[in-house]
């Protein structure tokens, strides 16, 4: 089975393109919903992140209010560092076993991990290659201001603490440009599936 990593910057299109790759085949797995499975009650980050934050960050249902606990590590490096210690290496298992469980029923298949972090946990030597999706920081601002209901200065927050793109890009084997239309993207993502499809046979 072919391991590919799929990651870019706050609001780049990742989930766009790993949609669309998972459309065309791939089997996808996404970070982001295995974070949100460990921060559950029972999940194995929640004790130690209420632990750590407080019982503040908690809904009257005892689930964790991600938009507060935000509030709490991104004006904070040492907050979110944390975090991140509490959250990413239950994640990573998680991604390890999907993977695992995926390369048992589907050896021949393309199997995608969408992460935001991919690169900055150094998780990204885990896969074969590398898709970066990429866009304008003005498109990223506009696209986190309306899919999150964020301030311009809660992104520009957000997008300082994060890996630059061009960073990002050098560890790349295909990088999407999302900044035109859904039509061009989805080519170009037809493109490096098509690829990966090479590299199988």
């Amino acid at each position: 089975m072919l391991r590919v990593g799929l990651t870019g910057g706050l609001a780049t299109g990742k989930s766009f393109v790993g949609r669309t790759l998972a459309s065309l085949g791939c089997h996808l797995i996404n970070n982001d919903e295995l974070g949100h499975a460990v921060m559950l009650p029972g999940g194995e980050a929640y004790d130690g992140i209420v632990h750590e934050f407080g019982t503040e960050i908690l809904n009257p249902d005892g689930t964790i209010d991600r938009r507060k606990l935000a509030t709490f590590v991104f004006h904070d490096p040492s907050r979110l560092a944390a975090l991140s210690a509490l959250v990413h290496p239950p994640v990573r298992a998680r991604t390890r076993a999907a993977l695992d469980a995926l390369e048992k029923t589907h050896p021949d298949g393309i199997a995608v991990v969408e992460a935001a972090i991919l690169i900055e946990t150094g998780s990204f030597r885990d896969y074969e290659k590398l898709i970066v999706a990429v866009c304008g920081v003005d498109q990223q601002i506009e696209r986190a201001m309306s899919r999150d209901g964020l301030t311009r200065e809660e992104v520009l927050n957000r997008l300082s603490r994060q890996m630059p793109l061009a960073e990002k890009v050098r560890h790349a084997d295909y990088v999407i440009d999302t900044s035109g239309t859904k039509e061009s993207t989805i080519a170009q993502t037809k493109i490096v599936y098509e690829s990966l499809v090479n590299l199988k046979k």
